[in-house]
């Protein structure tokens, strides 16, 4: 196996942050990820999985490990589902697109998404209506230290929104290597209740959806919103929607009538993040090489050479921002390194 010193990481953030690794190396296989965490746990790792829900503000002063595990493959079916076994370093998007030939259902909705399969249950990724735990069944993961591989099931994982166990008990501690998700074959429920599907739906012309109807509604909304990280850099929705309680909600709708809510709970609704950054007046403002992209407030973006540090520095002025103006605090998606 190959391990690489004093690596460029650019190549493997979806920012475009140039940043160095001590050393690296790609990992293909389970077998081959045991041998070097046997050699290596006691060492300094960082483990990199496809770089789209991270921001890189220093050098990596360890060896990363680029989880590279290939491979897709039927564990059970009936008539009416599928249990689908997916390696670690399979695309999210290419995987969802296999799914879609084969007409299974239940992934449609989260489309274009970017990253790994591996990083999927970290996040408990969603968009629009569906989230992972929805179709979750369980992953594989292998023990740093131990080198163990555990079986963890939807009530380990703790699943919350875009909270996992990985993120909070047992972070730093596994390494997800395969995802094992239940798909529908027929009789496919379908999440159009978000009222931007209904509208690029009536635009396309369609009536009665099929899932690749849905597939292809949400890349186009998903397109027209956010930018390609190949032309530009950055790592989708930088900030989560805050969650706040009934009774804020009805005060800060005192001070600003327009704003749109989401109901969680009879207690709790969901205040779209994006909506408060236009609202502070960030939405398409630019610093220099770095900025707030034009079409989604969510989206922090990297016009080329920016470095991690100024556009953390960025994320920090709009969380102030929006906690002065609103009382609300906006936690960041992306993991800042």
């Amino acid at each position: 196996m190959a391990i690489i010193n004093n690596t460029s990481l650019k190549p493997f953030n979806t920012f475009g942050i140039e940043a160095k690794a001590q050393s690296y190396c790609a990992i293909s296989s389970v077998e081959m990820l045991k041998t070097i965490l046997k050699e290596q746990h006691k060492n300094p790792l960082f483990i990199l999985g496809g770089g789209s829900n991270m921001l890189l503000t220093k050098d990596i002063e360890a060896l990363v490990l680029h989880i590279n595990l290939k491979g897709i493959e039927t564990v059970s079916e009936t008539n009416d589902i599928v249990v689908i076994k997916a390696m670690s370093g399979e695309n999210w998007h290419n995987f969802v697109l296999w799914c879609l030939q084969n007409n299974y259902g239940g992934i449609e909705n989260l489309s274009l998404i970017p990253g790994n399969i591996g990083t999927a249950p970290i996040q408990n990724i969603g968009a629009y209506g569906v989230e992972l735990k929805d179709v979750f069944v369980s992953c594989e993961a292998m023990h740093i230290e131990t080198q163990t591989i555990k079986t963890f099931t939807k009530a380990d994982c703790n699943f919350g929104y875009r909270e996992s166990v990985f993120k909070q008990d047992l972070k730093g501690q596994y390494i997800i290597t395969s995802v094992n998700l239940e798909l529908s074959k027929t009789n496919h429920q379908l999440h159009t209740n978000y009222g931007v599907i209904k509208k690029e739906l009536e635009t396309i012309g369609v009536t009665t959806p099929t899932i690749q109807d849905i597939s292809n509604a949400i890349i186009a909304i998903r397109q027209s919103k956010l930018p390609d990280p190949k032309e530009l850099g950055n790592s989708g929705s930088f900030f989560k929607n805050p969650i706040i309680s009934t009774e804020d909600f009805a005060l800060l709708e005192q001070n600003f009538p327009d704003i749109p809510s989401y109901k969680i709970s009879d207690k709790t609704v969901k205040v779209p993040a994006g909506w408060l950054i236009e609202k502070a007046g960030f939405k398409g403002k630019r610093f220099n090489n770095y900025g707030v992209h034009s079409k989604q407030a969510l989206v922090l973006v990297n016009y080329g050479n920016a470095n991690g540090k100024e556009i953390f520095e960025l994320a920090q002025l709009i969380q102030k921002t929006i906690k002065r103006l609103f009382n609300i605090s906006i936690a960041t998606e992306v993991n800042i390194i």
